[in-house]
């Protein structure tokens, strides 16, 4: 039995008598708790929203520009939310480049009441802004962002975009800040969008959910899974899942790319894998992700679909070997120190610079880099076995192909992975998701053709030097990204130390740290792409 539940008219009607902001997330809690009591009692409680008899809340001039249409599959999603002639409060899942925020845009022209729309990056932020004017026939004026970069002042704002991090974020703000979050938090939202919604349950992100409160709540995302038990929460935190598309339906009708999805073995090289048996610390990370087997194959590919005009992505979670591969092969690389403006430098060269045909990215692009150019990816690292990672890193190169039409495959997923070591039992755990999706992986051994190629670390001596540099690194260097805070606050690591690593006992070196302003000797090693940004690597 399902009760239909309006939240804001049996709960909250008196909203805005509670103008302190510390009766608002008890509030929130006493819905949450609500939900989630009724889905134990297998009571479930859907949260509608009757926006056209809502009189209060003031219409917002917006509509669909004649030119946006819809697919088939996007009105079916539209429709589960608004089956009733109410807007319902749940989950959209729809593949990378299947058009979310065009469902995403089209619900709030179907509100028209104010919209929140919260991002995970300042990149998204960006495009969701550029999504509301591509589509809809909102003023800009009346279009406001909220990040560390850009604060536009809320004066006449209907549609306000910011990330999950600044909204959550719990430290002293400026002045300029804290004057936005008054006015975000004094308001009464017709509709929050939550794009890449699978994020929601962590601690720090649900949170905002107790800061704004909404009529309605539309998450939207590609894969409604976590490596945790957390992904259930979000039944009472946002509501049931509305809709899901079917990838394989999607692929054969051409909505989305038709992806041939392939694992590259590479054998370690006999120095890397003696070094990965014997050590014990984070550092067999940098020896199997550093082989130099994996390293010509990545070089190789990146040669090969070059020449084909193809757009390459690489990805890589460690920052060690991503500035390695990149620095060496000389192309451009984006992480979480890389600021917006050099961020978006880069990207529109991608797109519209046909010399810049492949760029390096860190875990800060899994989630809401739109780059439809993208046919290739390659994966040199990840986290672990996380199977969302791998399937939103797959939808990188996802959005279909034009003039492409006449190829049984139109884009490539490459994993590469070091054979015998712990990375492959990772990469298993990581298909899951996407085998049940329907792909599958086709397993290469051999590259015909790269013996033959001019590839770096062909000599022993080069691999050995490359050793040297592997076992000069610390287990910092080891970590996986920690992506800097979107409140512009840097996020610092500590470790501690013992006397016995600090006199080398765990191969440990001392290394000579210069500023910012002693690397000019560098230069040289840098993409010409970087030099207008940089000073060093």
């Amino acid at each position: 039995m399902i009760c239909h539940l309006s939240l804001f008219t049996v709960v909250t009607t008196h909203t805005r008598a509670l103008t302190s902001p510390r009766i608002l997330p008890s509030l929130q809690e006493m819905i949450e708790e609500l939900q989630k009591r009724c889905i134990n009692m297998e009571y479930p409680l859907l949260a509608e929203y009757d926006f056209r008899n809502d009189t209060v809340n003031p219409d917002i001039n917006m509509d669909l520009k004649a030119t946006a249409v819809l697919r088939p599959y996007q009105e079916k999603s539209l429709r589960k939310m608004f089956g009733n002639g109410r807007a319902r409060s749940g989950v959209i899942v729809l593949p990378c480049g299947a058009g979310k925020s065009l469902v995403g845009v089209t619900a709030a022209c179907t509100v028209r009441k104010r919209c929140l729309v919260l991002g995970n990056s300042s990149v998204s932020v960006e495009q969701w802004k550029a999504q509301f004017k591509m589509w809809s026939t909102i003023d800009d004026s009346q279009i406001c962002r909220f990040t560390s970069d850009a604060k536009d002042k809320p004066i006449g704002c209907s549609v306000a975009i910011s990330t999950y991090s600044m909204l959550g974020h719990t430290t002293k703000r400026s002045w300029e800040a804290e004057r936005v979050m008054e006015w975000m938090r004094s308001q009464e939202w017709g509709l929050i969008i939550l794009d890449e919604v699978h994020t929601i349950p962590a601690k720090m992100f649900r949170r905002v959910l107790t800061i704004v409160q909404a009529h309605c709540k539309l998450g939207l995302t590609a894969t409604l899974v976590r490596e945790d038990d957390k992904i259930v929460d979000l039944n009472f935190l946002i509501g049931p899942k509305l809709f899901e598309a079917n990838w394989m339906e999607l692929q054969n009708n051409g909505y989305i790319a038709k992806v041939q999805c392939a694992e590259v073995w590479c054998p370690m090289s006999p120095e890397f894998y003696r070094e990965y048996v014997a050590i014990k610390t984070k550092r067999r990370i940098l020896l199997y992700t550093m082989n130099p087997n994996k390293f010509r194959a990545c070089q190789f590919l990146i040669k090969f679909h070059e020449r084909r005009n193809d757009k390459i992505m690489v990805f890589a979670d460690n920052v060690f070997a991503l500035k390695e591969y990149a620095i060496r092969l000389n192309k451009p690389y984006i992480y979480g120190p890389t600021s917006q403006g050099e961020r978006m430098q880069i990207l529109q060269n991608f797109k519209h610079n046909p010399k810049i045909n492949t760029i390096f990215i860190s875990k800060v692009g899994d989630t809401s880099f739109d780059l439809p150019e993208a046919n290739v990816l390659i994966q040199i690292s990840s986290h672990g076995g996380s199977r969302r990672q791998e399937a939103q890193r797959l939808g990188r190169v996802l959005r279909a192909k034009k003039g492409m039409v006449a190829e049984e495959y139109n884009a490539y997923f490459y994993s590469l992975v070091s054979q015998d070591t712990q990375e492959m039992a990772y990469s298993t755990k990581r298909q899951r998701f996407l085998v049940d999706q329907g792909y599958s992986f086709k397993v290469i051994t051999k590259m015909a053709g790269m013996e033959e190629d001019n590839l770096m670390f062909s000599s022993r001596e080069e691999q050995y030097q490359l050793l040297q540099k592997v076992l000069a690194a610390t287990d910092l260097d080891a970590e996986e990204e920690v992506v800097i805070g979107e409140n512009g606050r840097p996020m610092f690591q500590r470790r501690p130390g013992t006397m016995s690593s600090m006199s080398g006992a765990d191969d440990s070196v001392y290394m000579e740290y210069r500023s910012r302003g002693s690397r000019a000797h560098l230069g040289n090693n840098i993409h010409p792409l970087f030099k207008r940004f940089r000073k060093g690597p």
